[in-house]
């Protein structure tokens, strides 16, 4: 599911592979097996990808759609 969420996103940016693997400093080919499910990117990878396409990632709570959390939003303790 993911993969077809970053090729949507890469699209919707009129971006190549090739584009976005530069940006990121990934192998082109990494890019595409990010897309096509064969392998699965870590969450700051994803984030990378949605930033450089102009998205951002968002949690809306189900039951409340007035509270969310995004990494702008959130403080993060580096580990």
């Amino acid at each position: 599911m993911i993969g077809k969420i970053l090729k949507t996103m890469r699209k919707e940016a009129n971006l190549s592979q090739a584009e976005i693997s530069k940006k990121i400093e990934f192998a082109r080919n990494t890019i595409s097996q990010y897309e096509t499910g064969e392998i699965q990117p870590t969450f700051e990878t994803i984030e990378k990808i949605a930033n450089i396409c102009g998205y951002e990632i968002v949690f809306k709570k189900k039951k409340n759609d007035k509270i969310s959390l995004s990494s702008n939003n959130i403080e993060r303790e580096e580990l």
